[in-house]
């Protein structure tokens, strides 16, 4: 017997009841009406849904595991605009301290995803303004040094 079938059979003599509530011959000897606590249970017992069985479903195949291969990237730059990378497979290093232009680590971060490609677009923009004013420092040094220079030819 399925819970719909129980449902159905518990659920009908009430209809019977509810239609017609000033019947009395289910009446109990003290005047009050008993309660249906078979129709009540069997009512939230509709309710609910129906539990999964345990275990994996009959007719399908498991699922097939995939093979993970572990690299390990790891770029560093520093302020002066210098880069290197880092290659790991596993817990053996495949290559180390390969000098790579900022360029390039500008472009693969952009080509991964945006959110590594922002933090480090500022970063070599800050290494580009340190080196700018590095340039600055120097012609303006070597500007003294030419008058100096200029100076003791005369």
């Amino acid at each position: 017997m399925t819970v719909d079938s129980l449902t159905q059979q518990e659920t009908a003599p009430e209809a019977p009841e509810a239609a017609a509530p000033e019947s009395t011959p289910s009446e109990t000897a003290n005047g009050s009406t008993p309660a249906p606590a078979d129709a009540a249970a069997a009512e939230t017992a509709a309710e609910e849904p129906a539990k999964p069985k345990r275990g994996r479903p009959k007719g399908t195949t498991p699922a097939k595991k995939t093979r993970t291969v572990e690299l390990t990237l790891t770029v560093t730059g520093t302020a002066d605009g210098e880069w290197q990378a880092e290659l790991k497979h596993g817990s053996k290093w495949v290559a180390r301290g390969l000098e790579i232009p900022a360029a390039a680590v500008s472009r693969a971060a952009k080509e991964l995803h945006a959110d590594l490609s922002i933090p480090i677009d500022e970063v070599i923009n800050a290494a580009r303004e340190q080196q700018a004013q590095k340039v600055a420092q120097l012609e303006a040094e070597l500007e003294q040094a030419k008058q100096a220079l200029a100076e003791l030819d005369s």
